[in-house]
């Protein structure tokens, strides 16, 4: 092997700036996958993230002469923490280039240490070119996110970390990929005294470089790396990365957006620590891996390794998070256009909680309405689908449909021209199990329901905004209906919305 990275990783100076992070058991999600599962507490960090390590041995090794002139470095933001920790440390200047797209709190961050932030290019490799342009202009050092050895063995504290922590057989370790930088470093160290440990990358599946660069024998580059896991949308990887990765690293797994979605779910419920997307990669792998392999009672260890996120992301890894672990089933169900045909529909889900339902009057003998139902697994989903089948309901199902879980879902409405006497009424239960088939039986058969929106968010109470046609000479009946309700509920029948949009 080129360079003695285990003396580079045992003589590496981290602690100046980083901590060792705790080795935590996922007690929920070992339950649920059958195995062992720790997690490497990257995220705990001074920046929450594993970069400051690398940044650091690389910076503190500079001679005062080159510290003088600055160091300058490209960044989707965890790296560029990084080195403006360490800059503020070592008291040299420090220029950050960071792609237009990156979260607000990583600039937000690496300026509170006193960095300066230039934004460029849509991607990481824009930012990196205007980069390396700055540092020769200035003549300053540029500090590579991760095809540096000293960069590499920084992260490759991360490995001794886990060994010296982990005491007992470990079947494998799982490490998110952008660069590379983080995986070679622990492969490099475990692999050396521990060659038995498999050492797994885990790449987005629209940022995938190792793993088509490791496939076809060379580095290639990607002409677009999606930027949801924005810490590894990296177009290539690093020549010395892909050399050890080649050499080192057993496999490279795959996973989507709702997998990485799911697994930062999975990480808070055990933890209540949120990790962003990138910092997630790691647990979303180990359950694929330990599903394909069908793996039982075997020590897995996942390195978490960040948490810096916008906190309006959040909103959309929730919606997420369900598909992600095939516990939610989405569905466009077709029902005959009738008074109680809703309610029928709603009865033979049973005891099955739905958490989103949409509906808008369109057709005088069908109604297409789009159902979201929690199951517990995709098998019972697909016996859900048949079940409805088999009761003279056309259903599609369209969980694995992105345009319909990103789009469709929040458009389904428009005017009913048809609809007459129709009253808007929005209103608010308890939300439990039933709660929603409860409320439904609270109504008259005979209204037709004209619009109906629901979604259960998690919240303690559930909302719904109905459309129902009530003729005038059963206004009083209707009336004595809401005074018995015994919840929460605005007329909407003159909002200005319902007006543009639905009435």
């Amino acid at each position: 092997m080129k360079n003695n990275y285990l003396e580079k990783i045992l003589t590496a100076r981290v602690y100046d700036v980083a901590v060792e992070s705790p080795l935590e058991f996922a007690s929920n999600l070992s339950a649920r996958i059958h195995n062992r599962l720790l997690l490497k507490r990257e995220d705990m960090q001074p920046v929450f993230s594993f970069k400051v390590r690398g940044a650091y041995n690389k910076m503190v090794r500079l001679s005062p002469a080159i510290l003088k002139r600055g160091v300058v470095t490209a960044s989707a933001g965890n790296h560029a923490q990084g080195v403006a920790l360490a800059a503020q440390r070592l008291h040299c200047r420090a220029t950050i280039v960071m792609p237009v797209t990156t979260p607000q709190i990583k600039k937000q961050a690496v300026e509170a240490r006193g960095a300066t932030v230039v934004t460029h290019g849509d991607s990481y490799d824009e930012a990196y070119a205007c980069a390396l342009k700055l540092a020769k202009e200035e003549q300053a050092t540029f500090v590579h996110p991760y095809d540096d050895p000293d960069v590499i063995a920084g992260q490759g504290t991360i490995g001794m970390e886990i060994l010296r922590q982990h005491t007992g057989a470990l079947h494998a370790i799982f490490a998110p990929v952008g660069g590379g930088g983080l995986i070679s470093g622990v492969a490099a160290y475990v692999k050396r005294l521990y060659p038995e440990i498999k050492i797994i990358g885990v790449e987005p599946v629209d940022a995938d470089s190792m793993y088509q660069s490791l496939r076809k024998g060379r580095r290639i580059k990607l002409a677009q790396a999606g930027l949801f896991a924005d810490g590894v949308a990296v177009k290539q990887v690093g020549v010395e990365t892909f050399r050890l990765c080649r050499e080192l690293v057993d496999e490279i797994i795959l996973v989507d957006t709702d997998a990485i979605c799911a697994a930062i779910k999975d990480v808070f419920e055990d933890t209540r620590a949120i990790l962003e997307p990138s910092g997630a990669l790691s647990v979303a792998g180990a359950k694929v891996y330990a599903m394909r392999e069908n793996i039982r009672d075997e020590n897995l260890i996942a390195i978490a390794s960040g948490a810096n996120m916008n906190f309006d992301r959040l909103r959309h890894i929730s919606e997420r998070a369900e598909l992600g672990e095939q516990r939610e089933a989405v569905m466009a169900v077709t029902i005959p256009e009738e008074p109680g045909s809703f309610k029928k529909f709603c009865a033979m889900l049973g005891t099955k909680s739905i958490t989103e339902f949409n509906y808008r009057y369109a057709d005088p003998k069908e109604a297409h309405v789009f159902v979201a139902v929690s199951v517990r697994n995709r098998g019972e989903a697909e016996k859900l689908i048949k079940s409805l089948e088999r009761s003279g309901l056309h259903t599609e199902d369209l969980t694995d449909n992105e345009m319909a879980k990103l789009h469709i879902r929040h458009l389904v409405g428009g005017r009913a021209h048809d609809v007459k006497n129709e009253l808007l009424y929005r209103f608010e239960f308890p939300d439990r199990p039933g709660s929603l088939m409860k409320f439904l039986n609270s109504m008259s058969h005979h209204w037709n329901i004209s619009l109906f929106h629901y979604r259960n968010h998690g919240a303690d109470y559930g909302r719904a905004l109905v459309g129902m046609e009530v003729p005038p000479e059963e206004k009083i009946e209707f009336k004595a209906f809401l005074s018995q309700f015994g919840n929460h509920y605005w007329d909407e029948s003159g909002n200005p919305a319902y007006k543009l949009f639905l009435g």
